[in-house]
């Protein structure tokens, strides 16, 4: 890469002409994409303003019996685990030294760094009373004794821990080379200290669940639910990586490299090997725990049914997949599989944290319009975001040539 594609260095542009340059739209405006996502962002945000001004209650259908909503069930416990992607890359490329995986292990903390970011934020909306969630980091009200303690602080320094391993594309972006010797050094232990975290908030979101033994239907619940999270979290981030690999091969293809694209398959098949042997572990695990639990005579009730379908359609189905995608190298099927389980994973987290949720209230809680419109919203600004920052930066394609490439 020359060094025509870093403006700050070829123009000596100042930090702030440069910055406002780049933050100047490029490429066509009348896109599909951009025609869905601008009116609901706008919406979203004035949704967001009458938040703040009337409260949750205006806009939310969580009660005092059922707080948690679906900013929480879906932007924060669901989207999490989709960025379960970044920790288990960086784990296999920096600690077990497979180089095959480099090319997408940038990207990958990208995705993973925004998620954690902008589920952060849904967060604060979920919140009835939103500057308190400072309490845990700042000292007001540690509540040293709560898992949620654990994950406020899991959150705030893998995000840290993201933003370091992230940090040597920015500063190839601004030309930074001094910066980016002294970033790519610490990339490593980054990288260390963001598996160990990842590792214990993914449990930790699933260990919140533990003290609603009596609230969660018996389908979904057990005690092992914070190693089901973690496990879950593996072949939901890869498959995440999948599906978000195979969509930015085709709308950024002008910025990945011959070489790099020749690669693709094989890590698509390869990644697909992963998410077989893990689905296969969570699926041996939900077993035992049904066959323990003596839960067979939940299984001929309407929630019976209901938890067959996400075994099923979206545990079992998506594992021989992934199964037949690599043994017969069809990366067709891979991206199927990549897609049920997606899918599967937002239909278990959803059933643990509000449909299989109190059951059998007498009133069970719905999301209102309002609430959905701005749990998409997030989602589409996540994703305009990692569009501005894939076009400007060196995240798929290659380093300038002063870089050192072993770094991210």
């Amino acid at each position: 890469m020359t060094s025509s594609a870093f403006p700050l260095k070829k123009e000596k542009k100042s930090i702030g002409r440069f910055l406002l340059d780049e933050l100047k739209p490029r490429g066509k405006w009348l896109t599909p994409f951009n025609i869905i996502s601008i009116p609901v962002m706008l919406v979203g945000a004035a949704i967001i303003v009458i938040r703040f001004i009337n409260g949750i209650g205006a806009v939310s259908n969580v009660t005092q019996d059922i707080p948690w909503g679906v900013w929480k069930g879906f932007n924060v416990i669901t989207g999490v685990a989709f960025a379960g992607g970044a920790y288990i890359l960086t784990f296999v490329v920096y600690v077990l030294k497979v180089d095959k995986f480099h090319s997408i292990v940038r990207v990958t903390v990208l995705n993973g760094f925004l998620a954690y970011v902008f589920y952060a934020g849904a967060l604060v909306l979920d919140l009835g009373k939103p500057w308190n969630i400072f309490n845990p980091i700042i000292g007001n009200n540690f509540g040293a004794n709560s898992v949620l303690f654990l994950v406020a602080w899991h959150f705030l320094l893998y995000i840290v821990a993201q933003a370091i391993e992230f940090s040597p594309a920015v500063a190839e972006w601004l030309n930074a080379r001094r910066a980016h010797k002294i970033l790519s050094g610490l990339t490593l232990g980054a990288v260390i200290f963001g598996i160990t975290l990842s590792t214990l908030h993914q449990s930790g979101l699933g260990a919140l669940f533990l003290m609603a033994r009596e609230k969660i239907h018996p389908l979904w619940y057990s005690e092992f639910i914070p190693l089901l999270f973690l496990m879950s979290s593996v072949f939901a981030g890869l498959s995440m990586v999948i599906f978000e690999g195979s969509i930015s091969e085709r709308v950024f293809a002008d910025q990945i490299t011959s070489e790099n694209r020749k690669q693709r398959k094989d890590i698509i098949l390869s990644l697909s090997r992963i998410c077989a042997f893990s689905i296969f572990v969570y699926l041996f695990m939900q077993i035992l725990v049904f066959a323990h639990g003596h839960r067979w005579a939940y299984i001929n009730t309407p929630m019976g049914y209901w938890f067959l379908l996400e075994m099923l359609g979206f545990v079992v189905a998506p594992m021989l997949l992934f199964l037949l995608s690599f043994k017969r190298a069809n990366i067709r099927w891979a991206r199927v599989a990549a897609v049920l389980t997606i899918v599967g994973i937002i239909l278990n987290r959803l059933n643990v944290s509000i449909i299989a949720f109190r059951w059998d209230a007498a009133v069970h809680y719905v999301p209102s319009w309002m609430e959905i419109v701005v749990a998409v919203s997030i989602v589409f600004v996540e994703i305009w975001i990692f569009r501005w920052v894939i076009n400007r930066m060196p995240v798929l394609r290659e380093s300038p040539s002063w870089a050192n490439n072993k770094h991210v």
